[in-house]
């Protein structure tokens, strides 16, 4: 079955979601957990897997995708380890890094996304 404007939708809303968990741990919100850092736990990385990788994998944007969640998580990971050491406000200036790599996603979700739906 062939990817939908909508399946792309939901993939940045799993983009958004991550952000959203992540800052409600550094701002106190909530407290992290391992699942979510986990490439095979994380709702963007499993739809990678399920639903882009079985049917795109030879295309450049997906193994992009795939580097830049692991990317991502790893940031993330490192900025609440950050708060948790008390250096709550560098972790929280380092959401920025977050976004960055959100932004190049947004590019590549893009890209594949004008190349398989049109």
């Amino acid at each position: 079955m062939a990817l939908s404007t909508l399946d792309f939708q939901q993939a940045r809303i799993k983009q958004v979601l991550f952000k959203s968990r992540l800052r409600s741990v550094l701002y106190g919100v909530r407290e992290a957990d391992a699942a979510l850092f986990s490439l095979a736990e994380n709702p963007f990385g499993q739809w990678l897997a399920t639903v882009v990788k079985p049917q795109y994998s030879a295309r450049p944007e997906v193994r992009a995708m795939e580097q830049n969640l692991q990317a991502t998580l790893q940031a993330g990971q490192a900025l609440v380890t950050q708060y948790q050491r008390g250096q709550i406000e560098e972790a929280r200036t380092g959401l920025s890094t977050v976004n960055n790599y959100a932004d190049q996603m947004e590019e590549l979700l893009q890209t594949l996304e004008k190349a398989v739906v049109g």
